[in-house]
């Protein structure tokens, strides 16, 4: 399969009030936007969009505020300001659109269908953050402590290894490589740090005003989660939605298992009417 890199436009920014958010397009049709998680980068969808592209989608991947080539002069980097991103790219780009979100841009995802029904047609959340899962104050503490500096890029690395229980891509090592560069320019590892303490209570309110298919796609070691597939079938409960459970996989299954995650999704448009052809 070709790479997304060598099909992707040249990265383009869109301009926000406090900034500018990176994002590419590839290929033609309708148009869907993957956005990552936190600390991870537009590439993670290197293996998954190019098939999407070959199907018939025009397939744009948004880095979030802080992140990647995305500027770190934001002021806020939780659900709310990814969703209204979300929503202003759907805009210059000519929606509607498919949302596709990994992580807590799954709950901004979820925030914007809400804000803006006419905009967005479906959504597909893969290792959905919807809600705050319970942690202990212990393991809170020791999470802030381990991203001090000067550990803390190597500690957020060593841990995103671990989101990989599976099948680990063959050039996971590049994509950490890539992700250790983005945190360490100026600013990004601050906005980064801002970025873990979101709440996604504002995503986990608006749930019941969601009104478009939807598709969650969890792995079944996903390590986030205590129960993987509990919180899986509660997000597809209450959004009427499918759950799509990918065995060995942890919370990246797009990259992990990009050849049973991309022919879910594409079933599941096809059956939600959202087929490109």
């Amino acid at each position: 399969m070709t790479n997304v890199m060598s099909m992707a436009e040249q990265t383009q920014f869109l301009e926000r009030p406090d900034g500018r958010v990176a994002y590419e397009v590839v290929g033609r049709g309708p148009l869907l936007i993957c956005t990552p998680g936190m600390g991870d980068l537009r590439s993670v969808y290197r293996f998954m969009a190019p098939a999407l592209a070959e199907a018939g989608y025009r397939v744009a991947l948004m880095d979030l505020r802080g992140h990647g080539d995305s500027d770190a002069t934001f002021t806020q980097y939780d659900d709310v300001a990814v969703g209204y991103d979300l929503l202003a790219l759907t805009r210059a780009l000519g929606g509607p659109a498919i949302l596709v979100g990994n992580s807590m841009s799954a709950g901004a995802s979820v925030w914007a269908a809400a804000e803006a029904s006419e905009l967005i047609a479906g959504l597909v959340l893969i290792g959905p953050f919807v809600r705050n899962v319970p942690i202990s104050g212990f393991a809170r503490a020791a999470f802030r402590l381990a991203l001090q500096r000067p550990w803390g890029r190597a500690a957020w690395v060593s841990y995103y290894r671990r989101l990989y229980p599976g099948q680990r891509p063959h050039d996971l090592a590049t994509h950490e490589a890539a992700i250790r560069a983005s945190l360490g320019r100026p600013d990004h590892w601050r906005a980064f740090v801002a970025t873990t303490q979101t709440s996604h209570v504002p995503a986990e309110r608006r749930l019941a005003e969601v009104a478009v298919p939807t598709l969650v796609v969890m792995g079944v070691r996903d390590p986030d989660f205590p129960n993987p597939q509990a919180e899986a079938h509660w997000i597809a409960d209450r959004l009427s939605g499918r759950v799509v459970m990918i065995d060995h996989a942890g919370h990246y299954p797009q990259a992990e298992y990009p050849n049973l995650v991309t022919p879910a999704v594409l079933s599941f448009l096809k059956e939600a009417g959202l087929a490109a052809r």
